[in-house]
C-alpha cells in the first residue's frame, strides 16, 4: 500500500472530499494536496496540451511520490508525461472508466457521460475507448447546462442538484458516468435505476492500493 500520495487538483473543493474518503476507507494514508486552478482555466481556453510545461514542473517536483490527478481534463496529459519524468501518475477517472466499460459490456454497452464543462468530454471519451480495448461500447455525452456557473459561484447544492436531475433524465444508457470528480456527491441524490459511477472513491483506492475499490 502507498502511504504517501500527492494529489493534484484544479479546485480546492476536492481537498475535503479526498480527506473524507481517506479517513473512511484508508486510515493511515498520508495525502498531500496541490491545488492549481489555472491549469483547468488554461486547458479549457487553449486545450489540454497547453498545460504540458506547467504539469512537467509540478510532477517533477513530486519528490518521487505517486501522483493522483483529480481533474479529468488534464489527466491524460499528466499520464502521458509520467514515463518521461519517472513518476507514477494515475488519473482519478481511469478506474471509474474501467468499471463503466465492464458494466456496459455486461448489460448492453451503452455509456452516458455527464459533464459540466465541455473540455472534459474528449479526454473522457478517449479514456473509455482505451479501457474498452476493442470491445464495442456506445458513448453518448450530456452537458449539464448551467451547472458549472453554480459551481463557480460556490453553490454546491445547486450544482449537485442539476447534475442529479441530468442523470435522472438519462433513459438510453446501461451505465452513467459522472465525468468530473466535483460531480461525485450527486450520485447519492439520483433516483434512476441506471448505475451511476463517480471517480473519487475508486481513483483513490487504486492510487493507494493498485486496484479499484
Amino acid at each position: 500500500m502507498v502511504t504517501d500520495l500527492l494529489l493534484l487538483h484544479t479546485s480546492p473543493v476536492h481537498v475535503p472530499v479526498f480527506e473524507a474518503l481517506r479517513d473512511r476507507d484508508h486510515p493511515g494514508a498520508v495525502l498531500r494536496h496541490v491545488v492549481v486552478p489555472e491549469l483547468l482555466d488554461r486547458a479549457r481556453a487553449q486545450g489540454p496540451d497547453a498545460v504540458v510545461p506547467a504539469l512537467r514542473g509540478l510532477l517533477g517536483d513530486s519528490g518521487g511520490a505517486p501522483v493522483l490527478v483529480t481533474c479529468s481534463t488534464i489527466g491524460a496529459v499528466a499520464e502521458f508525461l509520467a514515463p518521461e519524468l519517472g513518476v507514477r501518475v494515475l488519473r482519478v477517472d481511469r478506474p471509474m472508466a474501467a468499471a463503466a466499460v465492464r458494466a456496459a459490456v455486461r448489460t448492453g454497452a451503452r455509456i452516458a457521460v455527464l459533464a459540466t464543462v465541455e473540455s472534459t468530454f474528449a479526454p473522457t471519451e478517449e479514456l473509455l475507448a482505451e479501457e474498452a480495448a476493442g470491445r464495442t461500447v456506445s458513448v453518448r455525452t450530456h452537458l449539464v447546462a448551467g451547472a458549472w456557473e453554480r459551481f463557480e459561484a460556490g453553490d454546491t447544492a445547486g450544482y449537485l442538484g442539476l447534475v442529479a436531475e441530468a442523470a435522472d433524465a438519462v433513459t438510453d444508457a446501461d451505465v452513467i458516468v459522472l465525468a468530473q470528480a466535483s460531480m461525485a456527491d450527486a450520485a447519492a441524490l439520483v433516483t434512476t435505476r441506471i448505475p451511476v459511477l463517480a471517480s473519487p472513491g475508486p481513483g483513490l483506492a487504486a492510487a493507494l492500493h493498485g486496484a479499484p475499490a
